[in-house]
């Protein structure tokens, strides 16, 4: 996995917007504004993404390249290390249910409203 394969994969999510929030090698990918995924443009080792809490404790106990988000709420965000023991499948998964996580937590009427363009 490199960064530029995870940034288009992002990006070929519905409604995402990408920017550097935070400092100038932090990228971070929202839906409407809320956050799903980030890392570090200039050593992409490690990605955090949203997560369900209880997926992640499963995940973290089965990978060893899935750990407590790092600077993040660890009970809502996972850290996963790059090409590490996680499978890539795997990894494109929690990706997707990052984003899902994210934009089903806004409201129906915004959703509609997103999808309208």
């Amino acid at each position: 996995m490199n960064f530029e394969d995870y940034r288009e994969y992002c990006l070929g999510k519905p409604f995402v917007s990408e920017g550097f929030p935070f400092d100038k090698s932090t990228l971070v990918f929202k839906v409407d504004g809320k956050m799903f995924a980030l890392a570090d443009v200039d050593a992409f080792n490690s990605v955090n993404l949203k997560a369900d809490p209880e997926i992640s404790i499963e995940l973290r106990e089965r990978y060893s390249a899935v750990q407590p988000g790092y600077h993040m709420n660890k009970k809502h965000w996972n850290t996963v290390i790059v090409n590490d023991d996680l499978p890539q499948d795997i990894f494109f998964k929690m990706i997707d249910d990052s984003y899902n996580l994210v934009f089903l937590s806004l409201s129906k009427k915004r959703r509609d409203e997103l999808a309208l363009g």
